[in-house]
């Protein structure tokens, strides 16, 4: 092909030839590219923010796991019971279901970055209350406060990153706080090895720092603002996180439209059990009931002392440091494949790894607590525990979350988010509070097994139920 073709095609060709010497920037390439960079970098930014934030709440989830090993060692100040340790364990997601339906309050009218950014200092303080305890009821109190920042972080996160992101980059940067969130839980195992509950707590206290400094780097949501009628400050917000160059009327437009539709029909909660939106509802409330029944909060939250009643040949701590590793990449995996294979796909993958491998889980203790010598076979907890959280941080862990705020319409995300957010935390509580009991009553195998059979409905109700999100805008789905 000659030069003077390729220059007709590059503008469609059928119009006039161009010289050769022209640059892509007389085609507002050039300034379409850079525009992309930028807003990729902004959004990167302001996901990366906020994602600090569910650091700290991955941090606050998986203190028990170390913390209560600490505790009971005999040189410990503290004397906890098994019921306290039960309590220490699920206190904070039960005052995480109050914090989600606070929240959803509190991100419509102080707005969501405001929302996100006030729970860094009681975050502080309640490790503040951990590290300096006396007695078991500061420590109580301190979990109850992580707990409840814990509930309106979870629910603020999702909704900030779901308005401020492009669909194109929404499914990667989306599971950006999953994967900072994974990181917390790590950092937390990896300095659980070294230090006791107390300097532990301390060491989380350090935690929101940074995550407060960076906050206000962004900007509130453009979709915020324009709810407020705040119509310069969305369009600059808009301008900010798409790049200074890019052509924001059309999102503009559509936001207005959008925001529009939503005063003409002021939300309630009766508004949830409308025909058109209990779809959507319905599905999130699935979501997160089955990602909290598949007993990942279990394993997490007791993931050391799983290890020594294993009777696991490898240090239990050593153990948790390899899960928190494997959780981590195993995110870091799913941010790079979510938009490219899709969600529904990484859900399908995520369901059969855990039922299958909570159903080895299972079979282990059973054998174990049947009077089998399973010492030879002491890696298998380990080996079952890692490919479970694989399959959980491929799909059934971040996922919910990122289409929590995908699928929830604008009219209703403020009041469902929250709700479903409660639910979640509801769960969560349940499944902590009760894992305990629930191992004395039908055995470690039992509840393993119980949760493996979860999995597999938790398969059909993705087949069924769930709609594909990928690459549409939030207008379109």
């Amino acid at each position: 092909m000659s030069q003077k073709e390729r220059n007709m095609l590059l503008v469609g060709g059928d119009l006039e030839p161009v010289k050769s010497k022209k640059s892509l920037n007389d085609f507002g390439l050039e300034t379409t590219v850079t525009s992309n960079r930028q807003a990729y970098i902004r959004q990167g930014l302001a996901a990366f923010s906020v994602s600090l934030g569910s650091m700290v709440v991955g941090f606050s989830s998986a203190y028990t796991s170390p913390a209560l090993e600490s505790m009971k060692q005999p040189g410990s100040t503290l004397h906890i019971t098994e019921q306290q340790t039960s309590w220490i364990a699920s206190l904070m997601p039960l005052s995480a279901l109050l914090g989600g339906i606070i929240g959803g309050a509190l991100v419509e009218t102080l707005g969501r970055k405001k929302t996100i950014l006030l729970t860094a200092i009681p975050f502080g303080i309640s490790f503040i209350l951990i590290a300096f305890a006396s007695n078991v009821s500061m420590i109580m109190a301190g979990r109850s406060l992580a707990g409840f920042c814990v509930g309106i972080a979870s629910l603020a996160l999702p909704v900030y990153l779901g308005e401020a992101i492009q669909p194109d980059v929404r499914g990667t940067l989306g599971l950006l706080p999953t994967a900072i969130g994974n990181g917390g839980i790590l950092i937390c195992f990896l300095a659980g090895k070294y230090l006791d509950w107390s300097k532990l707590a301390l060491f989380g206290a350090c935690l929101p720092i940074p995550f407060f400094i960076l906050m206000f780097l962004i900007p509130e949501t453009p979709r915020w603002f324009i709810g407020k009628k705040m119509e310069h400050k969305a369009k600059k917000s808009l301008e900010w996180l798409r790049g200074e160059n890019a052509d924001i009327n059309k999102e503009m437009s559509e936001l207005q439209k959008s925001t529009e539709l939503f005063k003409e029909n002021k939300s309630s909660i009766k508004e949830l059990f409308n025909k058109k939106y209990l779809c959507p509802f319905a599905i999130s409330m699935g979501l997160m009931f089955f990602q909290q029944l598949s007993g990942i909060n279990a394993v997490i939250f007791y993931t050391v002392t799983i290890f020594k009643d294993a009777g696991s040949t490898i240090d239990s701590n050593l153990s948790a440091i390899i899960v928190g590793l494997v959780n981590l990449g195993a995110t870091l995996v799913a941010t790079a494949l979510i938009d490219r294979v899709g969600r529904k796909v990484l859900m399908y993958f995520s369901n059969c790894i855990m039922a299958a491998t909570l159903a080895i889980l299972g079979t282990f203790f059973y054998m174990k607590n049947s009077g089998t010598d399973m010492t030879q076979y002491g890696w298998i907890p380990l080996a079952s525990s890692v490919i479970y959280v694989i399959g959980f941080s491929i799909g059934a862990g971040p996922i919910p979350w990122l289409m929590m705020g995908e699928i929830l319409p604008a009219k209703i995300r403020g009041s469902a988010g929250s709700m479903v957010t409660s639910f979640n935390w509801a769960c969560t509580f349940l499944v902590t509070k009760t894992y305990v009991d629930l191992t004395l009553l039908i055995g470690s195998h039992g509840a393993f097994w119980l949760f493996g059979g979860i999995c597999l409905i938790s398969l059909a109700f993705v087949i069924i139920f769930v709609p594909k999100t990928t690459g549409k805008s939030l207008q379109k789905i």
